[in-house]
């Protein structure tokens, strides 16, 4: 099997674990549909309002672990299938390109989940994860999870949280990588904006919101939403 194959397979397996939309099954496994309640995202967030905290820490855990698996899977095991140097020091573009391409597939599952005819959810935990199983984003994740937490204490909005902690995200990387982030790793230095990017992206309804006054805060009365669209996709309730 050429190494392209192997990638591709690896990428394949890592892209359907990241589909599995984990908040929206404990939803169903309570009864409920959490696509037509809430903000209607199939997230950990919305899955605490609707079901419980606890339910939404559940689905958090579980997000964030469908990303950290095939990531730190990839880390440890896809070089020596691929051939590539045991130290990652001495990997070039072509190496650090495969480990992202497979870093890259289970939060596009998340985000665009086959199951769920390609309408997911804002990929924040899973991206975590993912950060989490690469040795040379590890440390700045814990970092930006920090400043996550800390923003949420202060504001209570998760979405803002989110955001900031993103954006920390890619400061950190290019502060403490800048030398590396334009030349071998500049595949990892791709996959960092273009995944802060998206976060950024996916959470504009939550901006519109929080502009209006409409969005919700952690432990706060619920915003009134516009009436929910039908669900989209295969899984019912």
């Amino acid at each position: 099997m050429t190494d392209a194959l192997i990638t591709a397979a690896w990428c394949a397996g890592a892209y359907l674990l990241g589909a599995v939309p984990f908040g929206l099954l404990i939803g169903f496994a309570h009864g409920k549909d959490i696509r037509l309640e809430g903000s209607r995202n199939i997230g950990a967030t919305n899955c605490g309002r609707v079901c419980g905290a606890a339910s939404g820490v559940l689905a958090f855990l579980l997000d964030m672990g469908k990303g950290f698996l095939p990531a730190w899977a990839a880390a440890r095991w896809l070089p020596a299938l691929l051939g590539y140097p045991a130290d990652p020091g001495l990997w070039e573009r072509g190496e650090w390109l495969a480990l992202v391409a497979v870093a890259l597939a289970p939060i596009l599952g998340h985000v665009l989940p086959v199951y769920l005819r390609f309408r997911g959810g804002k990929a924040v935990a899973t991206s975590l994860g993912v950060l989490l199983g690469l040795p040379l984003l590890r440390w700045m994740a814990l970092a930006a999870f920090g400043v996550w937490v800390l923003v949420v204490l202060v504001t209570r909005y998760v979405a803002v949280g989110s955001s900031v902690a993103a954006l920390a995200l890619v400061a950190g990387y290019l502060g403490f990588n800048w030398a590396r982030a334009w030349g071998a790793c500049l595949p990892v230095t791709v996959f960092v904006v273009a995944l802060v990017a998206m976060v950024l992206a996916r959470h504009r309804a939550n901006y519109v919101r929080l502009w209006r006054g409409e969005e919700n805060r952690i432990g706060g009365r619920k915003a009134p939403h516009p009436p929910p669209p039908p669900p989209d996709g295969p899984l019912t309730a």
